[in-house]
């Protein structure tokens, strides 16, 4: 009896452990978002007098106000929505198309294709950023957005494909070859069967490939000159000048540029958090 009423006892206990640790850990992830906002929201007179206050014993909204109505800032933050989405969508509509040819054909040279995009994802970014520049110059396509999602669009694809591919490997072939024998057409089982089926496998590549545009700063560094072109990453260097750091300014627009991710992720958590799952079921 008393081991009986010792099992109880020990559940409760590790349920308790589980959510203790489930906490420390989420107050560690948060805990740097907390201090953005803190110093967000805190005087430029407070921030070193008090740097190491958990509160600021007086808050004010200054910074956000600079940074929304004196600064650049929200055409930085227009040039990243359009730069993200933009190659978001691209990226996951090829690598749609290229996961599914991995996934269902057979053809020659297929081995060497995807080593050759396995391999495009072990070099270093710094590496290739300076023969990008001397190819992306002479055509144009330097210090303007168009180029900046081509060179995005670029490095994401073979990760993003992979991805896709995984997602497809993991639908049966029956289910297309059934809708072709009653009627369809490859194209209208694709449309039909399997893009509804996939439908967390695109999401959780959309949300990657957003994400990975939207904080990319190397880049953006180096391709985009003018003011007018900065993505929001390039954009809080201007918040530092020759012998300061604007603080309050800099964590004001940092705080800012996480509204659109999060809104982008409400949107699509369930596609994400179903994808994500069967990737690493399935995977």
């Amino acid at each position: 009896m008393a081991m009986v009423g010792a099992r109880p006892a020990n559940r409760l206990a590790a349920l308790m452990g589980h959510r203790l640790a489930l906490a420390c850990y989420l107050a560690f992830a948060l805990f740097p978002l907390y201090w953005l906002v803190k110093i967000a929201i805190s005087p430029n007179k407070l921030l070193y007098k008090e740097g190491t206050a958990l509160w600021p014993s007086q808050t004010t909204l200054a910074n956000f106000s600079y940074v929304l109505l004196k600064s650049e800032f929200p055409r930085f933050f227009l040039n990243s929505v359009i730069v993200s989405l933009g190659t978001a969508v691209l990226v996951t509509l090829v690598a749609a198309g290229a996961g599914y040819a991995f996934s269902r054909f057979r053809f020659a040279g297929k081995p060497v294709v995807m080593f050759i995009m396995l391999l495009t994802q072990m070099f270093p970014i710094v590496m290739v950023i300076p023969p990008i520049y001397r190819l992306m110059a002479p055509l144009g396509l330097t210090d303007n957005l168009v180029g900046l999602i081509i060179v995005y669009t670029a490095f994401n694809t073979p990760f993003a494909t992979f991805l896709m591919q995984s997602f497809f490997d993991g639908i049966p072939p029956d289910l297309e070859e059934a809708a072709m024998i009653d009627g369809c057409t490859r194209l209208g089982a694709l449309r039909r069967v399997i893009v509804p089926l996939t439908l967390p496998g695109l999401g959780a590549t959309l949300g990657f490939v957003f994400t990975a545009a939207w904080s990319e700063l190397l880049f953006a560094l180096m391709l985009i000159n003018s003011d007018s072109q900065k993505t929001f990453a390039v954009g809080l260097l201007t918040f530092i000048s020759k012998f300061s750091v604007d603080w309050g300014q800099m964590m004001a627009a940092s705080v800012l540029a996480l509204i659109p991710a999060c809104v982008f992720f409400i949107f699509i958590q369930r596609y994400l958090v179903q994808g994500l799952t069967a990737g690493a079921v399935k995977g």
